[in-house]
């Protein structure tokens, strides 16, 4: 988990694809499924620009046969508000040949200097 944290700090978006099947499959929260690397490139780029100052840290969870878990949290700056943000996410990567074939992930995220509750983010 520290090398490929060590990939968001700063953003690596080559190694980061890398790491992925050409045929790689990813659903990440409410975005559209979409697949392939240069798809994947895309999305870890658009990321890279808008989340300033990025820190991650992964925790693993399970490993069993192909599937493997892990839970993070993550801190950045929002380049279009400049506000502080938060997230917590659970990640479930398929694995083939080294490599994630499918990443799925839920995840949520709002501002670092607000408590939110459950009401607040079922808006």
């Amino acid at each position: 988990m520290a090398y490929v944290e060590s990939l968001f700090m700063p953003w690596n978006v080559d190694a980061l694809v890398d790491g992925f099947t050409d045929d790689c499959v990813v659903r990440f929260g409410i975005v559209p499924e979409f697949r392939g690397r240069e798809a994947l490139r895309a999305f870890f780029i658009a990321r890279s620009a808008r989340q300033k100052g990025y820190r991650l840290k992964k925790q693993f969870r399970t490993l069993m046969n192909d599937i493997m878990t892990n839970v993070w949290d993550g801190e950045w700056e929002d380049a279009a508000t400049g506000r502080r943000m938060k997230g917590f996410g659970v990640e479930v990567w398929t694995m083939r040949g080294g490599k994630i074939a499918i990443w799925e992930t839920a995840f949520n995220s709002g501002p670092a200097d607000e408590a939110i509750d459950v009401s607040q983010m079922l808006k």
